[in-house]
C-alpha cells in the first residue's frame, strides 16, 4: 500500500504530457497549362501544422509561367488576388504583409519545388478557404478549396 501511495503521489507531481503535435504533409503540382493537380485539399482536424509542397511540373520559367500557392479565407481571395496584380515577382505577386494571407509560397518556375509550413491554429473548422496562384492572370483558373476538420 505504501508503494502504491508513493506511485500515486509521483503521478500527481508529474506534469501532464504535452499534446502531440501532428504535421500533415500535402503535395500539389502546377503546370504550364495553368492548372493545379488538386481542386480540393482536406486537412484533418488533429493536424497542428500543414507542410505543403508545391511542384511546378512545367518547363517555362517563373517570369513567363510562374506559380505559387496562396491561402486565404474565401471572402478575401479575390481582393488579395486583385491587389497582388499591382505587386512584383519579388513579392510573389502579393501585397506586402497582408494579414488576409494565411500562408503562401514564393513564385517558382518549371522544374522547381518550394514549401510552406503553417499552423492550423490560423484556421477555423467550418470556415471557407481558397487556395490560388497569385501570378497575374492565373488566379481565375488556378484555385481550389481547402477544408479543415
Amino acid at each position: 500500500m505504501k508503494r502504491f501511495s508513493m506511485l500515486l503521489a509521483l503521478a500527481v507531481l508529474l506534469p501532464a504530457a504535452p499534446a502531440m503535435a501532428r504535421t500533415c504533409a500535402v503535395t500539389i503540382e502546377g503546370n504550364d497549362r495553368m492548372q493545379f493537380s488538386l481542386p480540393e485539399i482536406r486537412v484533418a482536424a488533429d493536424c497542428t501544422q500543414v507542410d505543403l509542397t508545391l511542384r511546378h511540373t512545367g518547363k517555362l520559367g517563373a517570369t513567363a509561367m510562374g506559380h505559387n500557392w496562396v491561402l486565404t479565407r474565401t471572402p478575401d481571395f479575390q481582393p488579395v488576388a486583385t491587389a497582388g496584380m499591382r505587386a512584383t515577382l519579388a513579392d510573389s505577386y502579393l501585397p506586402k504583409n497582408d494579414a488576409r494571407v494565411i500562408a503562401f509560397t514564393p513564385v517558382i518556375g518549371g522544374g522547381q519545388t518550394t514549401r510552406v509550413r503553417f499552423a492550423t491554429s490560423k484556421l477555423t473548422r467550418g470556415e471557407d478557404y481558397t487556395f490560388f496562384c497569385s501570378f497575374p492572370g492565373h488566379w481565375g483558373l488556378m484555385k481550389g478549396k481547402l477544408v479543415f476538420g
